[in-house]
């Protein structure tokens, strides 16, 4: 091999895997990013360390494609670790290549990065001289085998030494070993005795690529589909309910809870996606399938340990009777024709603001077709899943809700930007509170984004919090935040922008978007905060369930 420093052994290495890498530069990651530019990887910078690991994970969420952060050791570690503990509890993939502590002994501002790692739930390897590429390797094979996120160390005073020659083979994708064995058998009899079959698809199914099993599988059942948030429109087609939970229709989740069999694939069965216990039926047989080793939630009855792509495939071969559910989904195609849809929200409200289900019904049929949204965390965060349309899973990315946090969707969305290939517009749906605690990143998205929007939900308040606790109550002092223009702040960083106070106003995105969507444009909507969103109401009034149980 030619002769490189260790970092450059460890950029090498990566170069096989990653095209991209989102950082910070600093001590710690100076010829790291040295070798990385050289050997031709595209590095995006941003703002603020935070943001590096966010953009990282959201570039793999939107294209499936893995990608790195880099900061420097110490505050520039630290300052990535809610990005970072994000992507664990969200299985992502994402390396974060950061500098550490150098083999001599940890310095006075050094901290111990591997135990914080662990505290996270996040592995890390750390290079030596002697095999920077194998561990570099190891590191990356393992953050894709358990869909998780990993550190990859440089020690200071390694970084620019003389790497060892190594002979590393080449990297091998990694395979698919659980099959389901017998137990599928049993799961095809469930389903073949099924009268009212349903399938739920969750982000797994997506990863897996088993959106066409699944759908195949679910017209030989006559099963109706759904998908999480995360798998939406997944299994978009005849007898397709939508998302399920909170962010459904409640027509939708009637006819999900009155299913005797559910097959549920790659979803883990959250909260929030069981609408807290009330989703299913409580005869119903709850199966499911996943790479998982245990059954995720009390509700299944039958596990299956498995590749979702795998077992659907096997459950193929092993129904080979017609639908027996024709009249399951005519059923439901009256029902949903004649239930109600979500609320559209009012042209006026108390306090002249706009009502955000009319803004997102407006945003919807102004929006380019085209379209990958990327949500920060919030109140808000339903308002795009309901309201627009998404047409593929990888077109809603949702960084923040495994670790309910807000303040990552401006770095978000610096990762799908950059991953976007096919002419599509991000789209950017943001709560005030979370876009100022992100905002330096906002210069890194126009910088980066070929054509993006921003929708920023200003209520002038933390809307999740006034919902909550001020209708207990509690003082609102500390939920409001003083009115901030942030079209004025876009426009000072290179953007297009408007403040919409009414539906009228989004003329000005509309024609932006006739001249072509070229750049950024920032829309600062000014909403009411007496709007209450349904997932928000379902969560309280389970909390205030479990609070009558316990007392």
């Amino acid at each position: 091999m030619t002769s490189l420093t260790v970092s450059g052994r460890v950029a090498q290495v990566l170069s096989s895997y990653v095209s991209d890498v989102f950082g910070v530069m600093g001590n710690g990651n100076a010829y790291f990013l040295d070798a990385a530019e050289q050997l031709g990887l595209r590095f995006s910078p941003v703002r603020h360390e935070g943001a590096a690991i966010a953009a990282a994970d959201a570039y793999y969420r939107a294209s499936g494609r893995l990608a790195a952060g880099t900061t420097t050791y110490g505050p520039g570690y630290t300052n990535a670790l809610t990005a970072l503990a994000e992507a664990v509890q969200a299985q992502i993939p994402v390396l974060l290549v950061t500098g550490d502590a150098p083999t001599s002994g940890a310095r006075q501002q050094d901290v111990d990065q591997a135990a914080i790692a662990a505290g996270l739930g996040a592995a890390t390897f750390t290079v030596t001289r002697d095999a920077a590429g194998a561990i570099t390797r190891q590191a990356v094979e393992y953050a894709l085998t358990r869909r998780t996120a990993v550190v990859l160390a440089i020690p200071y005073d390694l970084g620019a030494l003389e790497a060892a020659d190594e002979e590393l083979p080449e990297p091998s994708a990694p395979q698919v070993t659980h099959d389901g064995g017998t137990d599928l058998g049993q799961v095809a009899r469930l389903l073949a005795g099924a009268r009212r079959p349903l399938v739920l698809a969750g982000r797994g199914a997506h990863l897996a690529g088993a959106g066409p099993e699944l759908r195949e599988l679910a017209d030989r059942l006559g099963a109706l589909t759904a998908g999480t948030a995360l798998a939406l429109n997944l299994l978009n087609g005849e007898g397709y309910l939508g998302v399920a939970g909170g962010f459904g229709t409640d027509t939708a989740a009637g006819l999900m809870g009155e299913a005797d069999v559910v097959l549920v694939a790659g979803a883990s069965l959250s909260p929030f996606t069981l609408r807290f216990g009330h989703l299913l039926g409580p005869d119903a047989t709850v199966i499911q399938i996943d790479t998982a080793l245990q059954p995720t939630n009390p509700r299944v009855d039958l596990f299956v340990s498995a590749d979702v792509k795998t077992a659907a495939g096997g459950l193929l071969q092993l129904l080979d009777v017609g639908a027996s559910g024709d009249s399951w989904r005519a059923e439901a195609r009256r029902r949903l024709a004649e239930g109600p849809a979500h609320h559209p929200g009012s042209d006026v409200t108390g306090d002249g603001r706009l009502d955000p289900r009319a803004l997102a019904t407006a945003l919807d049929a102004v929006l380019p077709e085209r379209r990958t949204v990327v949500q920060d965390g919030g109140h808000f965060i339903g308002w795009a899943p309901m309201y627009w349309n998404i047409p593929r899973p990888q077109d809603l990315v949702m960084v923040g809700t495994a670790f309910q946090s807000i303040g990552l969707g401006l770095a978000s969305a610096v990762g799908a930007a950059r991953a976007l290939e096919d002419g599509r517009t991000l789209v950017l749906a943001s709560g005030d509170g979370g876009f100022l605690m992100g905002l330096a990143d906002l210069e890194s998205l126009i910088g980066t984004a070929r054509s993006a929007i921003v929708v920023i939900y200003n209520d002038a308040a933390y809307g999740a919090e006034i919902h909550q606790y001020g209708s207990q109550g509690l003082t609102e002092k500390p939920m409001l935040i003083p009115e901030v223009d942030f079209s004025g702040v876009a426009r000072a960083l290179g953007a297009e922008s408007a403040v919409i106070r009414s539906l009228s106003d989004l003329a000005a995105l509309q024609d932006w978007i006739d001249a072509g969507a070229k750049g950024t444009f920032v829309a600062d909507c000014r909403i009411t905060s007496s709007v209450r969103a349904p997932w928000l109401t379902e969560w309280m009034a389970s909390k205030a369930t479990q609070a009558v149980v316990a007392g």
